[in-house]
């Protein structure tokens, strides 16, 4: 059987070395290779290894889909991209249903995959992406569109991975060049 090969990425490495650090302390004697699997894996977020692996595979089996063709609706992208500035935070609350989704969409990508934060660390993040002063607006309606989950204690969240709709693709890459 060949062996897959599964790329791991730590956005912090100091993190990473605290938690292992951490883990190798309480441990009583050598740890075994699954051990370290599992150490390395809840290092960067993951609750064990067979969940990182998990996770991998889901990515690349989204990744092998291929995407129909659909139509994207630019002007709809366009009204859109209107309740953004120009350094891609979002403006006002859209009154149209169409553009709140697609703005949930914007606020999605900029979400890290497979990352667990509280409530305060969402909070942070959204707070960082728009202008009018309520994070809980904005993790309330991801949570609601489906696009983040949480634990039922409320403790824990993370993105949804999901494929975007065309739409909300392209107001994606709109905003990543610059509005």
């Amino acid at each position: 059987m060949s062996r897959s090969v599964l790329p791991f990425v730590a956005r912090d490495v100091s993190s990473l070395a605290r938690s292992l650090h951490r883990e190798l302390g309480a441990l009583d004697g050598k740890p075994g290779h699954v051990q370290l699997l599992n150490m390395l894996a809840r290092s960067v977020g993951y609750r064990n290894f067979q969940h990182f692996r998990a996770g991998q595979a889901a990515q690349e089996r989204l990744e092998a889909v291929p995407l129909p063709d659909a139509p994207v609706d630019h002007q709809q992208v366009e009204r859109a991209s209107r309740h953004f500035d120009a350094a891609g935070r979002l403006l006002r609350w859209p009154a149209k249903a169409a553009h709140r989704e697609l703005g949930l969409w914007v606020l999605w990508s900029r979400i890290p995959a497979a990352e667990v934060r509280n409530e305060i660390q969402i909070n942070l993040l959204l707070e960082e992406w728009h202008v009018f002063g309520d994070p809980a607006l904005l993790r309330r309606a991801l949570f609601e569109a489906g696009l983040l989950t949480r634990t039922r204690d409320g403790r824990e969240y993370r993105r949804a991975e999901l494929p975007p709709p065309p739409d909300a693709r392209a107001l994606i890459r709109h905003l990543g060049r610059g509005t």
